[in-house]
């Protein structure tokens, strides 16, 4: 299926002209705040950028078999590591942000946020969680980070059996905020997006629960002047801000 993906995207930006705009791999929990900084940044330079969405694994996996993308931003620093390990990128990139994880509960759910993981454990062994959302731990660093928090929590034993899976943590945001799952572990930056704001309480998962989602970017060996030029425009003051009132913690050391 990596390989299919691969080849379609290949297929795609090969029947573009040219002089196309650059072709960006970015972690799904990106979504809203990077697309409003495109907007920022075609309004300023007359440039535009193609913006792909989807989990950082399969970012990862495609970048390394040569779906052809100049720049990548993934939710999880080891992918954007590994990468530049094997000699995918230029080099091991920057870090642009620090992510947070909530507890998200829809309308009339019985989990109540503000009791964080311990309220979501009890409720889980009383049978009252139906369905958990999750993005999927194997290949998506938000649904890692919310199978660490559960397992710190003494939950996962309860609630493996009833997880709903995203693809992307997008994905399980929506499952969660549609009420298709009685509770949701995903990003904090999404609760600020139209599809989740609005639609139940959440609170924030504390960060000694889970390993820190240190969010890295890169540009891929051989990006163009126009990947290069973005890549400098996400680190600059106007950008960064962006990210902050989605929720992101500046990047440390």
């Amino acid at each position: 299926m990596t390989r299919l993906l691969a080849a379609l995207a290949a297929l795609v930006l090969a029947a573009l002209p040219a002089a196309a705009a650059p072709g960006v791999a970015a972690a799904s929990d990106l979504k809203f705040a990077l697309d409003e900084i495109a907007r920022a940044y075609a309004r300023e330079t007359g440039r535009a950028v193609r913006l792909a969405y989807g989990s950082s694994g399969n970012f990862r996996r495609q970048i390394a078999e040569g779906a052809p993308f100049e720049l990548f931003l993934s939710a999880d620093e080891s992918y954007v590591l590994a990468l530049a390990r094997d000699g995918r990128l230029e080099d091991e990139g920057v870090l642009y942000a620090v992510g947070r994880l909530v507890l998200f509960a829809p309308e009339g759910s019985p989990v109540d946020p503000d009791k964080g993981m311990p309220g979501l454990a009890e409720q889980a062994r009383a049978g009252r969680v139906a369905k958990l959302a999750i993005a999927n731990p194997s290949h998506a660093p938000y649904g890692r980070a919310a199978r660490q928090a559960l397992e710190h929590a003494g939950a996962w034993g309860a609630l493996e059996g009833r997880l709903v899976l995203g693809e992307n943590v997008s994905q399980a945001a929506q499952f969660a905020a549609s009420g298709n799952a009685t509770a949701g572990l995903f990003a904090y930056s999404l609760t600020f997006t139209p599809a989740v704001s609005g639609k139940g309480r959440y609170a924030l998962v504390p960060e000694a629960a889970h390993a820190p989602l240190r969010q890295r970017m890169a540009l891929v060996k051989g990006a163009g002047e126009e990947a290069r030029a973005f890549y400098r425009y996400l680190q600059a003051p106007a950008a960064r801000g962006v990210f902050s009132r989605y929720g992101f913690s500046p990047p440390g050391p």
